[in-house]
């Protein structure tokens, strides 16, 4: 399990997590991919995060002498909350001023290994063993199963 953090991203946090939740749950390269063409200006920060996040996990695995697979791992917790707003002054008639609240927005973004599953480990199933319909083909119900009203 491994993790990246932006903090003050100049972003609106609205904006980000139309982009982040899209990626939630998701494999990093399916991720990676739906990022790359997002026409989105959030998606090139949430994916420099993205990268960090897996490079965080190469490193971690590298230090613990470990082996990972990138391919394994997915966005297992992925959220924008609200940072500083940076306050500025706008002029407005008759002498005034109105605020602008400029917002910016933390991302943080969690990446965690699926199990991987080995399809040999099942039994087979024998050619007599499998009931299979042919397509189109009705089950003949019998007297004990229909209610009778």
């Amino acid at each position: 399990m491994s993790s990246a953090i932006q903090r003050t991203a100049r972003q609106s946090p609205y904006k980000m997590r139309l982009v982040i939740d899209q990626i939630r749950g998701k494999d990093v390269n399916e991720a990676l991919g739906l990022l790359k063409f997002s026409k989105k200006h959030a998606a090139v920060q949430i994916a420099k995060v993205l990268n960090s996040a897996v490079a965080n996990a190469e490193f971690k695995a590298r230090e613990a002498n470990d082996s990972i697979d990138v391919d394994t791992l997915y966005v297992a917790h992925a959220i924008v909350n609200e940072g500083p707003a940076l306050r500025r002054f706008m002029p407005a008639a008759q002498g005034r001023a109105t605020p602008i609240r400029k917002r910016t927005s933390h991302v943080e973004i969690i990446l965690d290994a699926r199990e991987v599953k080995l399809s040999a480990a099942r039994p087979a199933r024998s050619a007599e063993g499998s009931k299979e319909k042919a397509p189109g083909a009705k089950e003949k119900a019998s007297s004990s199963t229909r209610s009778k009203r």
